[in-house]
C-alpha cells in the first residue's frame, strides 16, 4: 500500500546537513522537474541523522520529465543542469538512461524510474531502508514498502529474494550496509542470502573486492564479515579463512581500539598509506591491509593467488604480501635471538636491518600485527621509532659506496661478488662497524680473499 508520510519540514530532519534540504544541493531546486524524487542512501541517512561531507545524490525522473530548454528523459535534465552549472556530465547507461552530474563537491545521479510508476521502481530495490523516496518540490516521503519503519527498528531488511537475486552482490552488500549503520539483519533476509549464496561466484571480483575492503575498514565490520563467512557468502573468494584466522582479525581490532587510546600518534599512523601513492584511494590503509594478511591465507603462494583474484592492485599486493612474509622474518629473528623463544626487548641489528629491508614502507602493519599477537611492545616501539627516523642507519640506510667505487678501489671485475660486497657493508654499517665511505673501502678489502 502507499504511504505518504505527513509533509515534513526540513527543521526536523535530525542533521544539520541533510541531503533533504536543496539548501546543501550545489544546484538550485527550480532547475529539477516537478515529478522528481530523491531517492536511496541520502533519503535513508538523512532519516538517521547522518552528516555527509561529499554529498552523494541519487534522483529518479519519469521518462517524460523535462526542463524549459531541455528534452525529455533523465539524460537530458542532466545534461542541462551540468551545462547550466558549468559541471561535469556522463552518460552511465544510454540504454537505461542513466546520467552523472559531477561538482566539486558532490556527485549527482539521474536516472528513469523502471516500471510504470514511482511505487513500482521502489520495488526493485534491494532493501526497504533505501527504497523511501522524498518529492523535494512538496517535502514530502513516499515510502510503500515501510522503510521508515525499518530505520527506526535498525533493521536491515530485503524487499523480495528475486531482488538480491537480480544483482547478488547485494548479498555481501547487506553485511556492509548493516556493519556501517549499527543495523541487524532481519532473519528471513539472512535465511534468503544464505539461499541465494551460490550466485555470489557470478559477482565480478572487482566488486566483491569493494565490498571487503569497506567492512575491513568498518569498526563493526569484522563482525558482520565473520557472519558473511559463516553465511558461505565471500568463502568462493576467501577460500583458505579458518576460524582461528578470525580470533586474529578481532585481536587486530582490539589492537587498533587500545592504540587509539595509549598510542595515537601510531592509531593514527596506521589510516595511512604509502607516501609515493598520490591518490590513497577508497578504504586504503595499514589498518586494512594488516587485517586482510590474516585471511588470505598463511602460505605465500595461496595468499598471493587470493590476492590476485580478487584482483587487488599491484601495491596492495605487494603491501600484504610483505606484512605477511615480515611477520615471518620477526618471529624468526625473536626466536634465533633466544633459542628458548622468549620475546626479546631488543634484537640485533644484523636481524633488524633484514627485517626493515624485507618489509620496507610496510612496517607499521608489522607493527600493529606484532602488537596484537602479543609481541612485547617495548620492542614493537623501538622498531617503530627506528622506522619512523628517516635517518636512522638500520631502518632507511644510505649506501656509503657505490659498485663503481669498489671496482675502482679493489681492481675487481663487474659481477655478482660486487652485489654481495655491497650488501656486506650495508650489514656492517647498521652494525656500527663502518660509517663512511673510506671505513667501507677499507672494511671491503679486508673481505678480500
Amino acid at each position: 500500500m502507499n504511504s505518504i508520510l505527513p509533509t515534513l519540514s526540513i527543521d526536523a530532519v535530525p542533521t544539520q546537513q541533510s541531503a533533504l534540504s536543496p539548501d546543501t544541493w550545489p544546484f538550485d531546486l527550480s532547475l529539477l522537474p516537478e515529478t522528481t524524487y530523491l531517492v536511496g542512501g541520502s533519503v535513508r541517512d538523512a532519516l538517521l541523522g547522518r552528516r555527509a561531507d561529499y554529498l552523494d545524490l541519487d534522483f529518479v525522473l519519469p521518462q517524460d520529465a523535462s526542463l524549459a530548454g531541455s528534452g525529455p528523459g533523465a539524460i537530458a535534465v542532466a545534461q542541462f543542469i551540468a551545462k547550466h552549472c558549468g559541471a561535469g556530465f556522463v552518460v552511465l547507461d544510454a540504454t537505461h538512461q542513466i546520467a552523472r552530474v559531477v561538482f566539486e563537491r558532490a556527485t549527482v545521479d539521474f536516472a528513469q524510474q523502471v516500471g510504470p510508476n514511482l511505487e513500482a521502481d521502489l520495488h526493485r530495490r534491494d532493501f526497504t531502508i533505501n527504497a523511501i523516496a522524498y518529492h523535494p518540490h512538496s517535502q514530502t516521503l513516499f515510502d510503500p514498502i515501510g522503510g521508515h519503519q525499518d530505520l527506526q527498528r535498525r533493521l536491515l531488511r530485503m524487499i523480495a529474494p528475486d531482488n538480491l537475486a537480480e544483482d547478488p552482490l547485494r548479498l555481501l552488500r547487506a553485511y556492509r550496509q548493516a556493519a556501517q549503520l549499527g543495523f541487524a539483519i532481519d532473519p528471513d533476509t539472512q535465511a534468503a542470502i544464505r539461499h541465494l549464496v551460490p550466485l555470489a561466484r557470478r559477482v565480478a571480483a572487482e566488486r566483491i573486492r569493494g565490498e571487503l575492503d569497506c567492512l575491513l575498514s568498518l569498526v563493526k565490520g569484522t563482525t558482520l564479515l565473520e557472519q558473511a563467512w559463516r553465511d558461505g557468502v565471500v568463502t568462493p573468494w576467501l577460500p583458505d579463512v579458518t576460524a582461528s584466522d578470525w580470533v586474529a582479525v578481532r585481536a587486530i581490532d582490539q589492537t587498533y581500539g587500545d592504540l587509539r587510546e595509549t598510542w595515537p600518534d601510531f592509531a593514527c599512523l596506521l589510516m595511512g598509506w604509502l607516501r609515493e601513492s598520490p591518490v590513497p584511494g577508497l578504504h586504503r590503509s595499514w589498518l586494512k591491509a594488516t587485517k586482510l594478511s590474516q585471511l588470505v591465507g598463511s602460505d605465500p603462494d595461496q595468499a598471493e593467488q587470493t590476492l590476485l583474484r580478487l584482483k587487488y592492485s599491484r601495491a596492495e599486493q605487494q603491501v600484504v604480501m610483505a606484512i605477511l612474509r615480515g611477520w615471518e622474518m620477526l618471529q624468526q629473528a625473536m626466536v634465533e635471538d633466544r633459542p628458548s623463544g622468549a620475546i626479546a626487548s631488543g634484537l640485533p641489528r644484523r636481524l633488524q636491518y633484514g627485517l626493515f629491508k624485507q618489509v620496507g614502507p610496510s612496517f607499521p602493519g608489522i607493527a600493529l600485527l606484532a602488537l596484537a599477537q602479543g609481541t612485547d611492545p617495548v620492542l614493537v616501539r623501538r622498531l617503530l621509532h627506528r622506522f619512523q627516523d628517516p635517518e636512522d642507519i638500520i631502518a632507511h640506510p644510505q649506501p656509503l659506496v657505490t659498485g663503481r667505487d669498489l671496482i675502482q678501489a679493489l681492481n675487481l671485475k663487474p659481477g655478482r661478488r660486487i652485489g654481495e660486497l655491497l650488501e656486506a657493508i650495508q650489514i656492517a654499517q647498521a652494525e656500527g662497524l663502518i660509517s663512511t665511505p673510506a671505513e667501507a673501502l677499507t672494511w671491503a678489502a679486508q673481505q678480500q680473499p
